[in-house]
C-alpha cells in the first residue's frame, strides 16, 4: 500500500505526464500480444505428432491444433500448415462428412517436409467406402467456388476462364474416398471461351507416384460443369477404382519432359462422359490399362498428334461411344480421328460403338451410380470398392 506521501509523489507525476500510468498496461498489451503471435505461429506450422490432421467445415477452427478432437475448417488450411512444415514422415489428411469449398486454389507444395513411398501424404474421407459404417452421404464433397481467374503456368488462360481445386505439387501422394464435383458455371457462354475447373491438377513434370482412388467424380454440363476431373503431368500416375459420370473429360496424362512412366488406369468407371474419357498424351507404351467400363462416351481415348505409342488394354469394356480413338485434342476441341492400330488389344476387351450398361440409381443404395450386379461389366470389380 502506498502511503499519503507516496499517494501525492504519484498523482503529482500523472497530473504533470498523463500517459506514465498508461505505459505499464500497453506495455503489458505488447507482451501479450507478441506471445500469442508466436503461439499461434507456432501452432499454424506445427503437424501433429501422430502426422494426422483432421478437417471439418462445420464445427472446425483454422486455429485449433487439427486432432480429432480439436478439428480445423479448411483443407486450405490443412495445406498451409504442411507447406510450412519442416521435417519427414507421412502425414495425413482426414476430411469429414459435409461440404468443403473451396474459395481458392489449394495448393500442396511442401518446401522442408519430405514424404517417400512408403511415408506420404494422404488426403482421404474419414470413412471409406470398404467401412461397414459407409454410406453415399458419408463422403467427403469438394466443390470449386473459387474465380476463374488461374494463370496455368503462370501464362494467361486463352479461352477466359480457368481454375484449380486441389494442386498437387510434391510427390509421393494418395487421394482417397472423395466425392468430387466442378464448378457451378455455365461453361461456354460465348464462341472462343470456355470456362472450366480442374478440381485435381499436378503441374510437375518431374514428379512421380501420384494415387487417386475410390473418388466418385460428378458432373452436370448445365448446372455444375466438372470439365476435367483428373490432369496430372509427371511420372507414376495411378487412377483406380474411381467413379466418373457426367464429366467433360475424366484423365489427362498432361505433360513430361519424357515419357511418363509408371503410369495405370484399372478399376474404373466412365459413364456418359461429354468430353474425352482417356487422354494419353505422355504416357510410356508401358500403360496399365485393365478392369475399365467406359460407356456413351463422346471420344474414348485421346493420343498426342504425332500418334507415337501403342497402348494395350485388357479385361475391359466399352459401350457406346461418338469416336474411338482421336489425336490432337485439347479444351478447344477433341482433334481428329487418328490410327486405331495404336490401340492393341489383350484379354477380353469389348469395344461396341452401341450400347450402354445398366447403373444401379437407386440414391440410398451403397452400390449407387455402380454397374447392377449381374449386368455386363459388373464382373470386372469397377467402382468406389476395394474389396
Amino acid at each position: 500500500m502506498l502511503n499519503t506521501f507516496e499517494k501525492n509523489i504519484f498523482k503529482s507525476s500523472i497530473q504533470k505526464n498523463p500517459e506514465t500510468m498508461y505505459k505499464p498496461i500497453r506495455t503489458l498489451l505488447i507482451i501479450l500480444f507478441i506471445s500469442w503471435g508466436c503461439v499461434a505461429t507456432a501452432q499454424l506450422n506445427s503437424i501433429p505428432k501422430d502426422g494426422e490432421i483432421f478437417v471439418n467445415p462445420e464445427f472446425g477452427d483454422n486455429l485449433n491444433k487439427g486432432t480429432k478432437d480439436h478439428p480445423i475448417k479448411s483443407v486450405y488450411e490443412a495445406a498451409q500448415r504442411i507447406n510450412h512444415a519442416n521435417g519427414k514422415g507421412s502425414i495425413t489428411i482426414y476430411l469429414s462428412e459435409g461440404i468443403h469449398g473451396l474459395d481458392k486454389t489449394v495448393t500442396f507444395h511442401p518446401a522442408n517436409w519430405h514424404f517417400t513411398k512408403e511415408n506420404r501424404l494422404t488426403i482421404r474421407a474419414e470413412i471409406l467406402p470398404d467401412s461397414v459404417s459407409w454410406d453415399q452421404g458419408k463422403m467427403p464433397v469438394i466443390i470449386s467456388t473459387m474465380p476463374l481467374n488461374f494463370k496455368p503456368y503462370g501464362n494467361d488462360d486463352p479461352l477466359h476462364g480457368a481454375s484449380y481445386g486441389l494442386q498437387i505439387e510434391t510427390s509421393h501422394v494418395t487421394i482417397q474416398g472423395l466425392r468430387i464435383l466442378g464448378t457451378p458455371v455455365h461453361e461456354t457462354p460465348k464462341e472462343g471461351y470456355v470456362k472450366r475447373n480442374y478440381p485435381i491438377v499436378r503441374e510437375g513434370m518431374d514428379l512421380t507416384d501420384l494415387r487417386i482412388t475410390q473418388c466418385l467424380f460428378l458432373g452436370d454440363i448445365h448446372a455444375i460443369p466438372n470439365h476435367l476431373s483428373i490432369l496430372a503431368s509427371g511420372h507414376g500416375i495411378e487412377v483406380d477404382h474411381c467413379v466418373f459420370y457426367g464429366v467433360k473429360d475424366a484423365v489427362v496424362f498432361w505433360q513430361t519432359n519424357e515419357p511418363a512412366v509408371g503410369c495405370s488406369m484399372h478399376h474404373n468407371l466412365i459413364v456418359n462422359n461429354y468430353g474425352g474419357a482417356v487422354w494419353a498424351w505422355t504416357v510410356a507404351s508401358d500403360f496399365k490399362y485393365y478392369n475399365n467400363v467406359v460407356s456413351n462416351t463422346n471420344v474414348f481415348w485421346e493420343i498426342g498428334k504425332n500418334e507415337q505409342m501403342t497402348y494395350n488394354l485388357s479385361n475391359s469394356i466399352v459401350l457406346g461411344y461418338n469416336e474411338l480413338l482421336n489425336k490432337n485434342g485439347g479444351a478447344f476441341g477433341y482433334g481428329e480421328p487418328a490410327d486405331t492400330s495404336k490401340l492393341i488389344y489383350k484379354n477380353d476387351v469389348i469395344i461396341k460403338k452401341k450400347g450402354a450398361v445398366e447403373l444401379d440409381k437407386n440414391p440410398t443404395s451403397k452400390n449407387y451410380l455402380h454397374l447392377k450386379p449381374g449386368s455386363i461389366g459388373s464382373e470386372l470389380g469397377v467402382g468406389l470398392f476395394l474389396k
